[in-house]
């Protein structure tokens, strides 16, 4: 038999890629967009509140259907947090910024956004309210990012 001597290639590989949200994730950021509004939506067998909204629920796996819509305060509390000191391709902002877990009122579960002024005042517990931008695209960072309040 002969033997084959193993080869290593060393290096970085790039993979873009793209997935639909579908209606429950459209609807959620179209209303981001279109309307500066923050929509969750609520399970009917549990009532757990979610931002993003879901298709199912997390917590007890029932489908959420569409009469169960509501709007939620674009205003929150950060939840958890973690600051970003070093630049990355993958980053949606250069640095220093945040990445925080924020409960918006009127929700029971926290979602993940970005925090840019005044990370050096940042703790568990803060008030942070969205700022939007002017003009959107249908992305969750039309949402620019969160401000302490």
């Amino acid at each position: 038999l002969n033997e084959v001597e193993g080869l290593t290639l060393k290096g970085k590989i790039k993979v873009p890629y793209t997935w639909s949200v579908g209606e429950v994730g459209s609807r959620f950021l179209i209303a981001i967009r279109d309307e500066k509004k923050i929509l969750a939506n609520r399970c009917s067998s549990c009532g757990t509140v979610y931002v993003p909204p879901r298709k199912t629920c997390g917590s007890c796996f029932k489908d959420i259907d569409d009469d169960h819509w509501m709007e939620v305060a674009t205003e929150g509390t950060v939840t958890a947090y973690t600051i970003v000191r070093y630049e990355s391709p993958v980053q949606p902002v250069k640095p220093p910024f945040a990445y925080a877990v924020i409960k918006l009122d009127g929700a029971d579960v926290g979602f993940v956004h970005i925090i840019k002024d005044d990370i050096d005042k940042l703790k568990n517990g803060v008030r942070v309210a969205a700022r939007f931008k002017d003009n959107g695209t249908g992305h969750i960072l039309d949402i620019d990012s969160f401000v302490i309040i």
